[in-house]
């Protein structure tokens, strides 16, 4: 099993949960609203009145072999829109109940 984080503009929040169900990765937490900048590129998302725009946050835990279709989707997403921003990182699953 496999945690994987996806940061993003809030526009693709639609798009990034129509991926999830596509996949059949189903269970998954949400955050609408967070705040951030992209290490080398990309907007900041502040929701300020310089930086207005907002990211979201969703993370998912998958069995291994839905990782590798789940981000090869997003790299295609973020390719076709780069200043939207999203990321994607991957972390193990040791335990859960």
């Amino acid at each position: 099993m496999k945690s994987i984080l996806i940061t993003f503009d809030q526009a693709y929040y639609e798009r990034i949960i129509t991926v999830l169900d596509k996949l059949n990765c189903r269970g998954f937490t949400a955050w609408k609203e967070v705040q951030g900048r992209g290490t080398h590129t990309g907007e900041p998302h502040y929701g300020s009145h310089a930086w207005p725009s907002m990211a979201s946050a969703i993370i998912t835990i998958v069995d291994d072999t839905r990782v590798a279709p789940l981000l090869s989707t997003l790299r295609s997403m973020d390719e076709a829109t780069p200043k939207l921003g999203l990321r994607a990182f991957v972390w193990p699953i040791e335990q859960s109940i």
